[in-house]
């Protein structure tokens, strides 16, 4: 008879019973902390209850403190032992299901997807499916959405034991192996759908039974990262830890561009100390300039200008050293970034002509057409109009032309800068729109935001201040989201919109 788990209420009353109200009432919250360690399943709420109720020395968040392991829910005889419940459970399984279930233990994610099931046990995913049905039948798993699964704690402790027992260290090695493929080789992809690759990396083919994922579209790389992240921000670490640095390095490399777009900056900087350490364990130069340049955006971005510049600097050797132009004009650029954050303009447009023609040594059309829009949107900062003009409008008809949707959007934000400066701003207004447009496709949400400040300003300049209004409400909402110190100016700005408005 299947029932379902009790809800919080019902996991409270359960120990209320059996520990007295008053002691619950105490301490509500490490209560509901026990409640939810112990999944909500009655008979580890028993097995804790009893042990609280036979030590009333200890607080019941010592009780809580004790359930990292299964060894807490040892309750002296099979029919009160979790362990024993579970394996009842897992005598109700074919033996590929069972195999999963202990392969799964080593996925460090909070949940997985059926094609990533598939690599980590070498199968196909048509196979994977009814496996994964014979688990959550017997209440193993949880499909908690469509197409994704997830055990809770108790349960994933008890399958990594069953894997110590049953798997050789070989086997688990393999596992993860695999499942590093297909993390890494799916990412690279969906990197790719989202933006052309400046520097790219290369790959070790991925290994037998590994079936990585092809997003088909911008929208689909779009989704298998926001339903992803969290797992590859715990597989970096794991690679580090189980020997793979080289996937450790590829893979924050190949998550850094989606991070970024997404404002997750403290994340991305630790994905990317990892990456370096791990690089560096293995003497690997082209790793190391790869997490060296990208620290030095995160840091820049986190405004640790002098971090910044020492890790652009660094990575700047290192792809010297290897011969690796295409890494050294993706540095210059963001070299040129850096100087431009600090007001430097002059010196960010001499980085940025260095790298457009490293760009153009090495033939990367995408890498010219974004670099040609640095170049526009730093002469405009020099109060050089036309020919930042000139500049973006050939960075947007190469863009276009390599499809890349990351570098138009930018490319239209600029030329609607340039136009707001020389006084046309109907004109800029429309290139805004244009850049909103395509940054939504990208999810970029700080470009985003910036660009509705630049959409503000030029309704502001026509003296449309309800659109103002909405424009910087708009990039207020998301800078708040991202925890942008940047929403303080814009809040700054609608104060003084509304303020004005009233005299």
């Amino acid at each position: 008879m299947p029932l379902d788990l009790l809800s919080p209420g019902e996991a409270r009353d359960m120990l209320a019973r059996r520990l007295g109200a008053r002691q619950i009432a105490a301490e509500p919250g490490a209560a509901d902390d026990i409640a939810d360690r112990c999944a909500r399943l009655p008979i580890a709420l028993a097995i804790v209850a009893a042990r609280a109720a036979t030590n009333r020395h200890f607080s019941l968040a010592a009780v809580a403190g004790e359930l990292g392991d299964l060894g807490a829910f040892h309750g002296g005889d099979e029919a009160t032992d979790v362990r024993a419940v579970f394996s009842w459970s897992c005598r109700t399984l074919s033996p590929p299901a069972v195999r999963l279930f202990r392969l799964l233990s080593l996925h460090p994610g909070p949940d997985v997807s059926v094609p990533a099931v598939a690599s980590l046990a070498g199968i196909t995913p048509q196979a994977s499916g009814p496996l994964l049905t014979e688990l959550t039948r017997a209440n193993l798993l949880t499909e908690h959405t469509y197409g994704r699964y997830a055990f809770h704690d108790l349960l994933r402790a008890y399958a990594a034991g069953l894997a110590d027992e049953a798997e050789a260290p070989a086997e688990r090695d393999a596992a993860v192996h695999r499942l590093l493929d297909h993390c890494l080789h799916t990412a690279h992809a969906a990197d790719l759908a989202l933006h052309p690759h400046f520097s790219d990396i290369s790959l070790p083919p991925p290994r037998a039974g590994v079936t990585p994922e092809r997003p088909k579209n911008k929208l689909a790389a779009t989704a298998w990262f926001t339903a992803e992240v969290p797992v590859l921000l715990a597989a970096v670490p794991l690679a580090a830890r189980a020997g793979f640095e080289g996937h450790a390095w590829r893979l924050a490399w190949a998550m850094a561009g989606f991070l970024h777009r997404q404002g997750h900056w403290q994340d991305w900087l630790g994905t990317q100390r990892i990456a370096l350490a791990a690089a560096s364990r293995i003497g690997d130069q082209t790793g190391q300039g790869h997490a060296h340049r990208s620290l030095g955006l995160a840091c820049s971005r986190l405004r640790r200008y002098d971090e910044a510049d020492d890790h652009l600097r660094r990575a700047l050797d290192l792809f010297t050293d290897v011969g690796d132009d295409a890494g050294r004009a993706h540095t210059c650029l963001n070299l040129g970034q850096l100087a431009e954050r600090q007001g430097q303009h002059q010196q960010a447009l001499r980085h940025s002509r260095q790298a457009l023609a490293l760009f153009r040594g090495t033939g990367n059309r995408a890498g010219q057409g974004y670099t040609l829009n640095a170049v526009g949107w730093q002469e405009a900062l020099l109060g050089n109009y036309h020919h930042a003009l000139e500049s973006c409008g050939e960075a947007l008809r190469m863009l276009q032309e390599v499809d890349d949707v990351q570098g138009q959007a930018d490319t239209w934000d600029s030329l609607g800068h340039a136009h707001h400066q020389l006084g046309d701003d109907r004109r800029a207004i429309a290139c805004y729109e244009h850049a909103l447009d395509l940054f939504t496709q990208v999810n970029d949400r700080y470009a985003e935001a910036s660009t509705y400040v630049n959409l503000g300003g030029s309704h502001r300049a026509l003296a449309d201040f309800g659109a103002t209004r909405v424009a910087w409400r708009r990039a207020l909402s998301i800078l708040d989201e991202l925890g942008d110190a940047d929403a303080d100016a814009i809040r700054a700005d609608l104060a003084q919109l509304d303020a004005s408005r009233l005299h």
